[in-house]
């Protein structure tokens, strides 16, 4: 496969500059097929090298075409260039959602797709399910990954295709059994189990998906088991800052009535039903044999790379302790903390003047 035709494989694409919009879709390392979108900077006559590309990641149940997503993406836009995708398992991506868990290569996949379009600072922005994927993902493939022991063996472990794990196999959520889906989504998870993965939560800005796979085709073959996300495999999928918008901290949280719709959806068949016709979001029905690695645990392992994470004190999905954890399990030295009075869960609940707020901080820490 080459960059010339529709799909494009990070490791086959020579590197492009690109200076008007562009749809493509990309192929993920374990051979998921994602829809992307380029949109370039505004600033007339400015190069992909100079500028830089703001990658954003949905919440669960969202996609490239969501109004919620391109809502953000035209505020981004107005600053900079903007890459949105859609998730495995949503929109007119293959294969199916994993809540979080091999996620992380279906970003690696977006952020490998803008360094071949010229950009030199790549920012990944995520949104609830997302936000815990940006997090993962800059643990993962970040530059001090390859000296870094903790995360090594789960690097090493490579079964199941989990990406990043627990150093401990943990029990079936509650009501969850050999058919239930585990995987974080949009930042969620059943219980409160701390130290385990979250499940989907819904977004509250995402409702029935427009312009999605087809259901007759499940979207391609189911995922079979991936390679391990290592930043070896893909040394540009690194990103220069990360910002994680109402992120969970942990996985399998249940404290909320939203959270406790949201582990239905993902744990019983009927719920699932419910997902991929009325959300059009296609959940793998296989649970985690093994749980990945939680974003408290991933986040203390993306520095020296910028964090900035974002939650509301009107979540209803999740409350201040989840953003709380990630900033104290972060190293404080490239890390900040807002609390925004007022906002409610992910892009939904976004005001443009937070967008604005946040294009800047990545402007200014890249």
């Amino acid at each position: 496969m080459t960059c010339a035709g529709g799909t494009e494989s990070a490791p086959r694409c020579p590197p492009a500059t690109v200076t008007r919009e562009r749809r493509t879709t990309l192929l993920t390392d374990d051979g998921v097929p994602i829809e992307a979108r380029y949109e370039p900077s505004p600033t007339p006559g400015a190069e992909p090298s100079g500028t830089l590309a703001l990658v954003l990641g949905h919440g669960f149940t969202g996609s490239l075409e969501r109004p919620a997503l391109r809502r953000v993406a035209s505020a981004f836009r107005q600053r900079t260039a903007v890459i949105t995708f859609s998730f495995r398992g949503h929109g007119r991506s293959g294969g199916r959602s994993t809540v979080g868990d091999r996620e992380v290569l279906d970003l690696a996949a977006a952020v490998a797709w803008a360094r071949r379009l010229g950009h030199r600072r790549v920012a990944t922005v995520g949104f609830s399910m997302g936000g815990s994927v940006v997090i993962r993902q800059a643990a993962l493939y970040g530059t001090g990954h390859d000296e870094n022991e903790e995360i090594r063996p789960m690097q090493d472990v490579h079964h199941r295709g989990r990406t990043g794990r627990s150093q401990r196999r943990t029990a079936p959520a509650p009501g969850s059994g050999p058919d239930a889906v585990s995987g974080p989504a949009s930042g969620t998870a059943p219980g409160d189990a701390p130290g385990a993965a979250p499940r989907p939560a819904l977004d509250a800005a995402s409702g029935p998906a427009s312009n999605t796979a087809s259901d007759t085709a499940p979207g391609g073959p189911p995922p079979g088991p991936a390679p391990d996300a290592a930043p070896g495999r893909a040394p540009d999928a690194a990103p220069d800052a990360v910002i994680a918008v109402s992120a969970p901290a942990r996985w399998y949280y249940r404290g909320t009535a939203p959270m406790r719709r949201v582990h239905w959806a993902v744990t019983r068949p009927t719920g699932r039903l419910v997902s991929r016709y009325g959300l059009r979001t296609r959940i793998d029905p296989r649970g985690w044999g093994v749980d990945p690695l939680p974003p408290v645990a991933a986040a203390p392992l993306i520095a020296p790379t910028p964090l900035l994470i974002v939650h509301g004190d009107r979540d209803p999905y999740f409350p201040l302790d989840h953003p709380r954890m990630l900033a104290s399990a972060a190293d404080p030295s490239s890390t900040e903390l807002w609390i925004e009075p007022g906002f409610g869960h992910a892009e939904t609940a976004a005001s443009p003047a937070l967008l604005t707020r946040i294009a800047d901080w990545a402007a200014a820490h890249t």
